[in-house]
């Protein structure tokens, strides 16, 4: 299967689960209830969620030819990971919140072709430690404007500060095949704030046990500069009034970024499947 394929599936799986929770929340009763009648009514919503996560993608130096590839490189792999995020529902409508998203891997591969990265070249048959470490924390704002019963319809904004370094290590190895007892090593970083805005939604489907599904989507195109998108959807079970867990897949962020004389290019795609548990107070 093509990467073409595999994203025209996940983007079908995606809006599929919109237009399921909005048929769900516009078939739901017309009049609207009060708030201590709905199924997800709260204050304040504390989540913490689990992600296996496959990192993919490219990192190309401010004067590099050949982006250095993630995968076929450096032989990053699925690795566990997590995430936060705390929401305050300060009206009936009205949400602010902050997402937190850490991402750590490391890895050490034998290069099975040369390359270079910021400047330093590491030759073909060398030892080499690839890592990546990367971030985001996202202040965001969420306006429902459908919301009943059974669940809302909401639209976010948000501002997602993200940081990024990716690092090449080669030890008793320079430029040119030469072994010595030294360490060679390539960083660079890349700090980039990126406004994104879309939809999400969560519908009851039952009522006892209740039983919901949720999703949203948010991205963002910056013409020149690149481009950002994340979207996750699960499946989720209402355990008491106060706990609720859930499990799916997330686009947990693709981030694009063009490369420029004092900017590094970085494509970055984390995805994978998650589980999460919510506190609601």
């Amino acid at each position: 299967m093509s990467a073409g394929s595999k994203w025209r599936i996940l983007w079908e799986c995606v809006l599929a689960m919109m237009v399921v929770g909005i048929l769900g929340l516009l078939s739901a009763e017309r009049v609207r209830a009060q708030s201590s009648d709905e199924f997800d009514e709260y204050k304040v919503r504390i989540s913490g969620a689990y992600l296996y996560s496959w990192p993919s993608g490219s990192v190309k130096g401010t004067a590099d030819q050949v982006p250095v590839d993630f995968q076929r490189d450096l032989g990053f792999s699925a690795y566990s990971t997590g995430g936060a995020r705390f929401d305050w529902k300060f009206t009936h409508k009205n949400h602010f919140y902050v997402v937190f998203n850490p991402f750590y891997t490391s890895k050490t591969v034998v290069l099975d072709r040369t390359i270079t990265y910021q400047g330093q070249t590491f030759e073909v048959g060398g030892t080499v430690n690839g890592s990546l470490h990367s971030y985001f924390v996202a202040p965001g704002y969420q306006y429902d404007f459908i919301r009943r019963r059974r669940g809302h319809l909401g639209i976010a904004v948000q501002a997602n500060l993200f940081n990024a370094t990716a690092k090449i290590t080669a030890t008793g190895q320079v430029s040119g095949g030469a072994v010595g007892g030294g360490t060679t090593s390539a960083s660079g970083s890349l700090l980039a704030p990126i406004p994104v805005a879309g939809p999400e939604f969560r519908v009851y489907l039952t009522d006892s046990p209740r039983v919901f599904l949720e999703g949203n989507v948010y991205g963002m195109y910056f013409f020149g500069y690149g481009n950002f998108v994340s979207s996750a959807g699960s499946l989720g079970f209402t355990l008491t009034r106060h706990i609720s867990v859930g499990a799916g897949y997330t686009l947990a962020s693709r981030l694009n970024v063009n490369g420029s004389s004092d900017r590094l290019a970085f494509d970055l795609t984390q995805k994978g499947p998650l589980a999460n548990v919510e506190f609601s107070f």
